[in-house]
Formats: C-alpha cells, sequence, structure tokens
C-alpha cells in the first residue's frame, strides 16, 4: 500500500481503492496479485507451483527468500504448513522425508563418487549441487545426521557401504579402485 501511495503516476488514495474492493488485500486478488503475508492455502500453494515451474525443480527456503518481493515469506509456509516440505508436498512436489531422504542422498552419494573416482567430499557435494539442482544441498545431508561431529564421515561411511553392495571397491584413502572380485 506504501508503495502504491508513494508512486507518482497514482491518481488515487490507497482508501479509495480500500472503500471500492472492500480491502487492500481484495484488491490486490482483484488485479491478479497474492498479498504475501495474508495469503490463502491455495494461493501458497500455486505460488510455489509456480516458482517451482520457473526453476525446474522443487523450490528451497533459499529460492523463497531470493524471490522476496513476490513470493511470501518462508516462514508463513512454516506456519501454514507445518514445515516448507509439507508445503512442498502439498503443492505436488517429490519432497522424500526420513528414511526415503537418506536412501536418496546415500543413491546420490554412490553416483558423485564414481563420477569423482572417489568418495565426495562436503566441497565436492557443493560443487556438484551447483551443477545439479536436484541433487539434496551438502546442509540438508550434513544434517541428517544431527550435524554431530563426523556427520559427513558417517555419510561417506554408507556412501562406502552401497559401493561395496554394488561391487566397487574402495580403497582405504577413498578412491574407487574397482570391481570387487567375485
Amino acid at each position: 500500500m506504501r508503495e502504491f501511495a508513494a508512486d507518482p503516476k497514482t491518481t488515487l488514495h490507497p482508501q479509495t481503492v480500500i472503500e471500492h474492493f472492500g480491502s487492500w488485500n481484495a484488491a490486490k486478488r482483484a488485479a491478479g496479485l497474492v498479498p504475501r503475508r495474508f495469503a490463502t492455502r491455495e494461493e501458497l500453494l500455486g505460488l510455489l507451483r509456480d516458482l517451482g515451474d520457473e526453476l525446474g525443480r522443487p523450490p528451497t527456503a533459499r529460492d523463497i527468500d531470493e524471490h522476496k518481493g513476490r513470493m511470501p515469506s518462508k516462514s508463513l509456509y512454516w506456519h501454514t504448513f507445518g514445515s516448507l516440505s509439507n508445503a512442498l508436498r502439498e503443492a505436488g512436489f517429490d519432497v522424500p522425508v526420513g528414511e526415503e531422504r537418506l536412501e536418496r542422498a546415500v543413491q546420490q552419494g554412490a553416483a558423485l563418487a564414481r563420477s569423482l573416482g572417489r568418495l565426495p567430499k562436503f566441497a565436492d557435494w557443493a560443487e556438484a549441487r551447483r551443477e545439479d539442482a536436484s541433487l539434496l544441498t551438502e546442509w540438508q545431508v550434513y544434517r541428517m545426521f544431527d550435524a554431530r561431529r563426523g556427520a559427513w564421515s558417517t555419510f561417506q561411511f554408507l556412501v562406502r557401504e552401497r559401493l561395496d553392495e554394488q561391487g566397487v571397491r574402495v580403497a582405504s584413502d577413498g578412491r574407487l579402485v574397482g570391481r570387487k572380485k567375485s
């Protein structure tokens, strides 16, 4: 409303708009806009879907922050849906949780290890994530282990086990050294 009132091209007072539409939010909706603080569940989900379509992937909290002018705050999503993950799932995005999320991270870790020729380090994961937005972020992986000391090593151990199951040998220094002999 302040932006509207401050616009030199505006010929109406905001109160005139409110009187005509009943409320400022009703006027925004009539103009095809979504009120950021008072959006309905369906409006919030629609905005998430639109952002996901634009990005070509499920939006993250960082994406919402980066689109601050046109997206409601991430805290509104958490308040309305209990979490951003819940909102994303309700909007129709594939958002793994719990064991499914860990399984996906280990699968992605094994694939990254094969492409690197060694177990992925935290920085490797960050770089790979910049190239492939479908990867979980390095911090999402790290936090799966309660961010305790040795969290990334625990993840590397699980990736090593997965590679071993797939018949790939991993040297003590983390290098992939070929196929296991049957």
